[in-house]
């Protein structure tokens, strides 16, 4: 993270006798992803210690956790890049629509914000609980909506509930394993095209060649950074954003 101060001027015309001045801007990355925060100060840097947050508020999108400063007095720690992904976009319509001159009547709502697109949805498959919650963790943490289920069945009965952008599935699961998931999509004309990302320690050859026979979209091999994962499936979901 990196903080800089920028001279900014005022872009809109109502604002025109705004004098030239310096705001402080924080710079963010996550995986490929990077966001700029203008802040009202910087009061510096501080080591504390994250709090998990209880269940009333584990499910708020951006907010990661929260710690106690020195003071005694509670602070939250959100993530502006999860922000972003669900907001940017409504964000940058609501802000456009400001900018235009005949933008000043109060009252009136931006145009294109009710309808922004909601954040990227993401179906994870795993029979491990563990891996579930903690992949579920990671990428709300990014700003997407996670979906679970537990094997194959689970999995396509989550999709006709409605359709991620992207799926994440191990292969050895009871009841139908990853590659008969996968060969159930690849038969169905509704899923055909949606990426699937094979994530296991299956990691032979001809484990992978098989994976690609049946369309598998990536396979990645376990043990596997973080930064590798997230970077897959914001491809994948923006790809399938673009078609």
């Amino acid at each position: 993270m990196a903080t800089i101060s920028a001279p900014v001027a005022s872009a809109s015309a109502r604002a025109a006798d705004t004098q030239l001045r310096t705001r402080a801007v924080v710079v963010v990355r996550s995986a490929q992803q990077r966001v700029a925060v203008h802040v009202d100060e910087v009061l510096g840097n501080q080591e504390v210690v994250v709090k998990n947050l209880g269940p009333q508020l584990s499910r708020l999108p951006g907010l990661a956790g929260m710690t106690l400063l020195a003071s005694g007095a509670v602070a939250l720690i959100y993530n502006p890049v999860a922000l972003a992904t669900l907001y940017g976009e409504r964000a940058r319509v609501a802000t456009q629509a400001a900018m235009r001159p005949d933008s000043g009547a109060p009252g009136t709502p931006a145009a294109g914000a009710a309808d922004a697109p909601r954040a990227p949805l993401v179906l994870v498959v795993d029979d491990s609980l563990t891996v579930r919650r903690v992949t579920q963790r990671m990428l709300l943490r990014e700003g997407y909506r996670v979906t679970l289920a537990k094997d194959g069945l689970d999995a396509l009965e989550r999709l006709a509930e409605e359709t991620p952008q992207v799926i994440l599935s191990d292969i050895e699961m009871p009841r139908m394993d990853g590659f008969d998931l996968v060969r159930n999509l690849r038969a169905d004309a509704r899923w055909r095209g949606l990426p699937v990302i094979m994530i296991t320690s299956r990691i032979a050859e001809k484990h992978r060649d098989h994976a690609a026979e049946l369309g598998v979209d990536h396979y990645l091999g376990k043990p596997y950074s973080e930064e590798d994962l997230l970077a897959l499936v914001a491809r994948y979901t923006s790809a399938v954003a673009e078609a």
